[in-house]
């Protein structure tokens, strides 16, 4: 029974990723949840007490490994300016990733204060990492400047996620010369 409940929880989360990933938040709906699993609302409702509590266990269970892999990224590069070029280029990269789509849907939508701070604690991590390196650069505001440079980053991915006119390679290049230099280019 337990593995049961479990199976159905993860198809549960499933299709939540999916409808994020489709719709963003708008279409993350009880409704919605119950045709994709073949459950009947009132079972949504016995698994989530709410579209909020849907969006914090996805945070729990995708953000941490989506963070994961941009730190490994990082880590994997020999130089502060290679850490960055890894932070901006692993986000992007992973735009195409359901997980991560779900994850920009849920950060850029309205969370109840649990979600926001486990998102801001799995996302510790990696602005620990990326201030280090924005400080080893030179950058004398190293905190400031890594806020400005994960707004570049979700520039890039919302420029991606659209569908611009440029290739998202492009939009990967041209964010990481942003990051590495500045505006002065």
């Amino acid at each position: 029974m337990a593995e049961h409940r479990t199976m159905q929880r993860g198809a549960l989360l499933d299709a939540a990723r999916s409808l994020l990933s489709e719709g963003g938040t708008e279409a993350l709906t009880f409704p919605a949840l119950a045709e994709r699993t073949g459950l009947a609302r009132s079972s949504v409702y016995e698994y989530f007490r709410s579209r909020a509590s849907v969006v914090e266990e996805l945070c729990a269970v995708d953000f941490p490994v989506w963070a994961a892999e941009v730190e490994n990224a990082m880590e994997r590069a020999g130089t502060p300016a290679g850490k960055v070029e890894a932070y901006v280029r692993a986000q992007l990269l992973l735009v195409g990733d359901r997980r991560h789509r779900a994850v920009v849907a849920i950060s850029a939508s309205e969370l109840d204060a649990g979600a926001r701070e486990k998102i801001r604690a799995a996302h510790g991590g990696l602005v620990t990492m990326i201030v280090e390196a924005l400080g080893a650069l030179g950058h004398d505001q190293p905190r400031l400047a890594a806020m400005m440079l994960q707004g570049v980053v979700d520039a890039a991915v919302r420029r991606i996620e659209l569908g611009a006119a440029e290739d998202p390679d492009v939009i990967a290049d041209t964010a990481v010369a942003m990051a590495l230099r500045g505006v002065q280019g």
